[in-house]
């Protein structure tokens, strides 16, 4: 498989250079592949469903074809995969996608574990280590140092926005050793994001350390995070011929989005084959992408705090991705966009509880609160020409093709929930009345040690604190 550049399509490199290199240090851009190859009919028919390993397997063998072999891809899949999404019914036509049972409870640990051995295995033969920056709103950070923790050849340096996180995320950051460790950062997480994408093309840093990227930037990230949307679209596929009793039915993922990495990977999976008619992008109020996919004017801005600050990205680096794989109108047959402000999001939370007793966390209740109005009038409205105010929570005015599925009843929705509640326990707990479970893995947390770095918002400072920290 070939990859490009996101802002310079004559680039061409292979599998090992993308993950290793993490992002063009010469363009600044992201790197895609030239083809997304489609999986064969019979393997996307079968019923029972593929599992989600031999989807997984099936899925990358053709992105790093000729650099790993079968059996090393499939022992990387192995080591990776312990745990499963899980597909769970809130109703007849909608569905939750669990993607918080790995050991950092967030979904970004599908992505994070399998790009670690990837990475190590093509590390074996350097005599230096590979360092990793990566920037983190909220889980990022903690599923990469539990994927990297004491991996061979690797070493890795988180940045966090000091005070922005949830106490029990910055526990499970500012808690690692030997070769992970944390910066908080006087900032905010696009100012974290900025020094991580400085370094990347800092060239006298990179004479002096080799550097990759650990967050969606890469593509080692995003690759692996399409294997559960090919996993929950299938699944879903099967059921809905039993419970809506239409094998017909169109097929809406609804995908809770900052850094647009994880819609991004949903994307990748459509174009391999997964049963999927659209998506829905549902944001907080740092509603970049809504508001291009409204106006067609692209502004990145200043991140603001919000309840899911997971989400809290003012300039999400894969719009870069997004562009290059499809036009704007495209983007608006295939989409739908929704967002909700703090209050909107609290009170989703509630909702979600109150009607399916679902206890659901602040990213996935924007998810649950988009497809629930969508479904139950939104669509329709905006089909008879309602014009919503994209400034204003809710659906923004763009008409997906799939708009008349809604209205006739003939499809079903699947929403992506991230990470475990647990994770967000003061604002579950606000808007519900009682504690989510929490997880004994979590738990354990709180017990360690804080071992946080304090970081200016300064890049040479920053500069300065790799050079004298890292060998």
């Amino acid at each position: 498989m070939i990859y490009t550049d996101t802002r310079d399509s004559s680039v061409k490199v292979d599998f090992k250079t993308a993950v290793m290199g993490g992002m063009n240090s010469a363009t600044g851009g992201l790197y895609i592949p030239t083809s997304f190859p489609k999986l064969d009919r019979e393997f996307l028919e079968k019923d029972p469903a593929p599992s989600f390993r031999d989807i997984a397997f099936k899925m990358a063998k053709p992105y790093c074809e000729g650099e790993i072999s079968d059996d090393d891809l499939n022992a990387i899949i192995q080591d990776a995969y312990p745990f499963n999404p899980k597909v769970v019914p809130l109703d007849n036509n909608s569905y939750v996608l669990e993607l918080f049972h790995g050991p950092t409870c967030a979904f970004k640990d599908f992505g994070a574990r399998f790009m670690a051995r990837v990475m190590s295995y093509f590390n074996r033969s350097e005599a230096t280590p590979l360092h990793i920056l990566v920037a983190t709103s909220g889980d990022t950070g903690s599923a990469v140092g539990s994927a990297f923790h004491n991996v061979p050849g690797l070493d890795v340096t988180i940045l966090y926005p000091e005070g922005k996180v949830s106490e029990l995320q910055e526990k499970q950051l500012s808690t690692f050793t030997g070769n992970v460790r944390a910066l908080k950062v006087k900032g905010t997480f696009d100012d974290c994001q900025k020094l991580v994408k400085t370094a990347f093309v800092d060239n006298d840093l990179r004479g002096k350390l080799r550097l990759s990227s650990a967050n969606s930037i890469n593509i080692a990230r995003l690759l692996p995070q399409s294997f559960y949307y090919m996993f929950s679209a299938l699944s879903v596929k099967n059921r809905v011929a039993i419970d809506v009793k239409n094998k017909n039915q169109a097929i809406i993922m609804v995908v809770p989005s900052g850094n647009f990495g994880n819609l991004t990977s949903g994307l990748i999976a459509r174009e391999m084959g997964a049963p999927i008619d659209g998506f829905v992008a549902a944001t907080n109020t740092n509603r970049t992408i809504p508001d291009w996919i409204a106006t067609g004017d692209y502004n990145a801005r200043p991140s603001v705090e919000t309840y899911a600050n997971a989400m809290d990205v003012g300039a999400p680096s894969n719009y870069e991705r997004i562009k290059a794989m499809y036009s704007l109108d495209q983007v608006r047959e295939l989409f739908g966009s929704y967002w909700l402000d703090n209050d909107g999001i609290k009170s989703a939370v509630q909702e979600c509880y109150r009607n399916t007793g679902y206890i659901i966390d602040p990213h996935g209740a924007i998810g649950y609160k988009a497809w629930d109005d969508i479904k139950s009038g939104a669509m329709e409205a905006l089909k008879n020409g309602t014009k919503n105010d994209y400034t204003k929570p809710g659906l923004t005015p763009n008409l997906p093709v799939w708009a008349d599925k809604i209205i006739n009843k003939e499809a079903s929705g699947v929403i992506l929930e991230t990470a475990s509640p647990a994770k967000f326990g003061s604002t579950v707990t606000d808007a519900i009345g009682r504690q989510p479970p929490m997880p004994d893995r979590l738990e354990a947390v709180l017990r360690l040690e804080d071992r946080a770095i304090p970081m200016n918002n300064n890049y040479e400072e920053f500069k300065a604190w790799l050079l004298a920290n890292l060998q």
